[in-house]
């Protein structure tokens, strides 16, 4: 299954309008991260982009998820090329390591920072992998997305989405300012990215 026909899926399952409140994503290296409530958050988002972007844009995403079953895996490695990082693994910093290379080689990311699936009605407090990427690759900027709608059309526990309209809102990029500590850094983000809603 190619890239252009799950893009084409995508968009027609959740009839998601995209609304940009600042510029239009361009191809350069870019971090969008998201409020999380649903499997098709990724999928959407990177749908969502324009193509040359979709081209240059990886998902991270939990290996132990990904890597099971043949079709996953295809898909995780072959169409998204995601980057695939362990949850709770022995050593944290190897995700983030992976996704600074992926930066550094030109690529954009899509990551959710709350670090598991909510409901959709609310944004969690954020994990600090975004700040520790931040401080591995100082150039990177970071783009919020808030996704409406979209614990609705593919509700957590179901298999079988349900059509209906949902919208993401790509808002104004931020970087890590010099000396910002972490604890400031992850909630003035969060807060760019609720401020969307």
């Amino acid at each position: 299954m190619s890239a252009a026909v799950l893009a084409w899926i995508a968009r027609a399952i959740s009839g998601a309008r995209v609304r940009y409140s600042a510029a239009i994503p361009d191809a350069s290296p870019r971090v969008y991260f998201a409020n999380h409530s649903s499997h098709l958050d990724f999928l959407v988002i990177w749908c969502s982009l324009p193509p040359a972007v979709r081209a240059a844009t990886r998902p991270v995403a939990a290996a132990d998820y990904w890597s099971r079953g043949r079709l996953r895996r295809h898909l995780a490695e072959r169409v998204f090329r995601a980057v695939l990082v362990a949850r709770g693994g022995e050593d944290p910093r190897a995700a983030v390591n992976a996704c600074a290379a992926a930066l550094a080689a030109g690529e954009g990311l899509i990551l959710f920072p709350e670090g598991t699936r909510g409901d959709g009605e609310s944004v969690a407090a954020f994990k600090p992998g975004l700040y520790h990427l931040c401080r591995s690759a100082p150039d990177a900027v970071c783009v919020p997305v808030y996704l409406e709608n979209l614990n609705r059309v593919l509700p957590k526990g179901e298999a079988v989405p349900v059509p209906l309209l949902s919208r993401v809102t790509f808002g104004a990029s931020i970087s890590l300012d010099a000396g910002e500590d972490k604890r400031a850094f992850l909630e003035r983000a969060r807060t760019s990215l609720v401020a969307l809603a």
